[in-house]
């Protein structure tokens, strides 16, 4: 990829899970410090039944929500379920997977890609049912600095769902990448280049600290995970990434969380926080 740019994969073909095999259950809300109420969410690539939607609600605020096929997947099993999850009570997350640098590359031009690609993402938010104005986030998989046909393809996309009535956001890491005798952090080399853009950011960064790990007395603001202006943070995955959450505790044994109710199952998602029990506004 060359000395300027590193790659993250942060959401992958699994998720994380939050309660382990120790530890207490975290809670949908919570009232923190400052005196601003959170809500915990969870995202996971593959939609996890409906008979799951109720069980999940007891602990969870709020669901990601795929438009088009995840990351390492063959088909999106979220598709046609909008109603399901919002009779659950649950709000969304909509998230939109995104082009890889070594795709950029080799298409004839990256913003016009971008361009089609927020078509194909404002196309399924209307398809499932999601009002104008909902929050859209483009899932930015790699790290570090963003590449000049990286930037060109986010900008045109974000130009391309902020003016079809939704609201683009963008999925991408908090976490510094190393880049010579310095360091990167993609949300804030994304933000710093946006010309102004409106973006609304769900950061990831489950390296503890910040990340509290997959067990929590209290779910933290989005801006505690180190990127000020982050919507949503990310604070956990499954499974445990070594090389960022070695230190974090609260996983279960085999490197994922699991909802407390739905041990059984074996369900594991991630674990996200926001300040809306609806941060896509998508009900």
């Amino acid at each position: 990829m060359g000395a300027v740019f590193t790659s993250l994969v942060l959401i992958g073909t699994a998720a994380i899970p939050f309660v382990a095999e120790t530890g207490g259950p975290l809670r949908a809300t919570n009232q923190v410090s400052s005196g601003q109420k959170t809500y915990l969410g969870f995202d996971r690539n593959e939609y996890p039944g409906n008979a799951a939607l109720p069980a999940l609600r007891q602990t969870f605020s709020f669901a990601g929500y795929w438009l088009n096929t995840p990351p390492g997947a063959k088909a999106n099993s979220w598709t046609g379920k909008r109603e399901a999850v919002k009779n659950a009570g649950l709000g969304f997350l909509l998230l939109f997977n995104g082009r890889l640098d070594a795709e950029l590359r080799k298409a004839a031009s990256a913003a016009q890609l971008g361009r089609s690609d927020a078509d194909a993402a404002v196309a399924a938010a209307r398809g499932e049912g999601f009002p104008n104005d909902s929050v859209i986030f483009l899932d930015q998989e790699e790290g570090g600095r963003m590449l000049p046909e990286q930037k060109a393809y986010i900008y045109a996309w974000v130009d391309g769902v902020n003016g079809a009535g939704y609201r683009a956001g963008i999925y991408c890491s908090g976490i510094a990448a190393p880049e010579g005798n310095t360091s990167v952090v993609a949300a804030d080399d994304i933000r710093e280049n946006s010309s102004g853009r409106k973006i609304e950011y769900w950061v990831s960064n489950d390296s503890c600290p910040p990340s509290p790990g997959c067990s929590s007395s209290q779910v933290p603001l989005p801006s505690a995970g180190g990127t000020r202006f982050a919507s949503v943070w990310q604070y956990a995955q499954s499974p445990r990434r070594r090389d960022f959450a070695r230190g974090c505790s609260g996983y279960a044994r085999d490197g994922n969380c699991y909802p407390p109710n739905l041990l059984g199952e074996r369900i594991f998602v991630d674990l996200d926080s926001a300040e809306s029990p609806d941060p896509s506004r998508g009900k």
